[in-house]
């Protein structure tokens, strides 16, 4: 079916976008540095490499040298990827709550729930001491954001944004859908 362009030369108005409130703004700071802290806990992990081999020769001293490079390699390169992939996590929940999307907060706290229970079970899994203080450190960058993003000032905002990043359609008649 052919629907003419509109011939009028103004564009339909779209609302003000509201501003994010402080509490926002703060979260939204606060999750770049977990990004920044996440970075620097990458380097701690290469850092601290013989302090890993030493935590998980206390663990099982019974290792071979050959098993315990294995162990100790894969430990690292697993520690490295998910460190990358965090980071840019936090990048991507700071520029999405920032823009006040409802599914951001909801996904940054599922993902601070993740990372608690992660930071738990390193407490009783072969670690270097310095990188279970460093991730304490993230977490507490974690559970700063997410207070703030769960504030009324917080939800007031998003309601609003989300509001405002609705379809034309649903706008109209919102019971559809």
């Amino acid at each position: 079916m052919y629907q003419p362009y509109p011939t009028g030369s103004q564009m339909p108005e779209q609302p003000p976008r509201p501003v994010a409130p402080p509490p926002v703004l703060m979260a939204v700071k606060i999750m770049y540095v977990g990004a920044g802290l996440q970075l620097i806990g990458i380097i701690l992990t290469l850092a601290t490499i013989n302090s890993l081999k030493t935590a998980i020769l206390k663990q099982h001293p019974l290792y071979t040298a050959s098993r315990l490079h294995t162990i100790q390699t894969s430990v690292l390169g697993a520690a490295i990827i998910s460190g990358l992939i965090a980071v840019g996590l936090w990048i991507v929940m700071a520029r999405a709550n920032g823009a006040g999307h409802k599914w951001a907060r909801i996904v940054a706290t599922v993902l601070f729930a993740v990372n608690t229970l992660d930071l738990l079970l390193s407490a009783v899994r072969a670690h270097a001491p310095a990188a279970l203080a460093f991730g304490g450190l993230v977490w507490l960058a974690g559970l700063g954001a997410i207070i703030l993003l769960w504030r009324g000032e917080s939800s007031q905002y998003i309601a609003a944004s989300s509001a405002n990043q609705l379809p034309a359609a649903e706008k109209a008649d919102p019971g559809k859908g």
